[in-house]
């Protein structure tokens, strides 16, 4: 008797989380969906300008260590800009590349992000200031993504693709530069990450454009929060 009610229990424990899971998965998707929506939404009512920028939380696997060591939720940034037919967003992954708008947004965590553009975008991002930076942007298509953060142009990390695009392009620095050592190094999960990357010899001096540094700039308004 003792056993059938332990396997009634267990069987009830069981049943029970499926349903959670299927309702998590379900929830999941329905919010995909919404963000798709949201998207169109955004493309056709000409929301979305190029040279907007793009924010999200990466869920990568050194996302946590990049928030916690700039104190910020946002890990991952891109330009966008559009070809013939849709939005895409250049961004330094592995390598440096394009992505569709949608498969951007719904890599990132719970497909929430942020779009912000220059308070002055209007005078600025003129068309022929727009095929400078897609001259820059073929420039760095298809380097590999820069692990250990570097001040150089052989490999790329998110945020200094940015800087480095709006700098040669049209000669605006965006976000202030830091040092490595300005940052919080003192988690084990920011710990463990530099020692993977770095070992013993961490470049403390290294010139680093956060993806927060650039989020905060005043040159930048906020355009679509999702």
């Amino acid at each position: 008797m003792k056993k059938l009610a332990i396997a009634i229990v267990l069987i009830i424990i069981i049943t029970l989380a499926s349903l959670y899971t299927k309702r998590e998965i379900y929830n999941s998707k329905r919010q995909l969906q919404i963000t798709k929506n949201e998207i169109k939404n955004l493309a056709d009512n000409h929301i979305l300008k190029e040279g907007d920028l793009i924010f999200q939380t990466s869920t990568s696997r050194q996302s946590k260590a990049i928030q916690i060591a700039t104190k910020s939720k946002f890990s991952h940034c891109g330009i966008i800009f559009k070809d013939a037919t849709s939005f895409y967003v250049f961004e330094a992954v592995q390598p440096v590349k394009k992505t569709s708008l949608n498969d951007w947004i719904a890599r990132g965590k719970n497909g929430k992000f942020v779009v912000k553009r220059l308070k002055n975008a209007r005078r600025i991002i003129t068309p022929q200031n727009i095929d400078k930076m897609k001259l820059i942007c073929n420039q760095f298509t298809d380097k590999e993504y820069d692990k250990t953060f570097e001040w150089s142009d052989d490999k790329m990390y998110c945020s200094e693709l940015i800087w480095k695009i709006y700098k040669k392009a049209i000669g605006i620095e965006i976000g202030e530069l830091e040092q490595l050592k300005d940052f919080d190094l003192s988690s084990p999960e920011v710990k463990k990450i530099m020692i993977e990357r770095y070992g013993d010899n961490i470049p403390y001096n290294e010139k680093v454009i956060s993806p927060i540094s650039i989020f905060n700039c005043n040159l930048l308004e906020t355009v679509k929060e999702y």
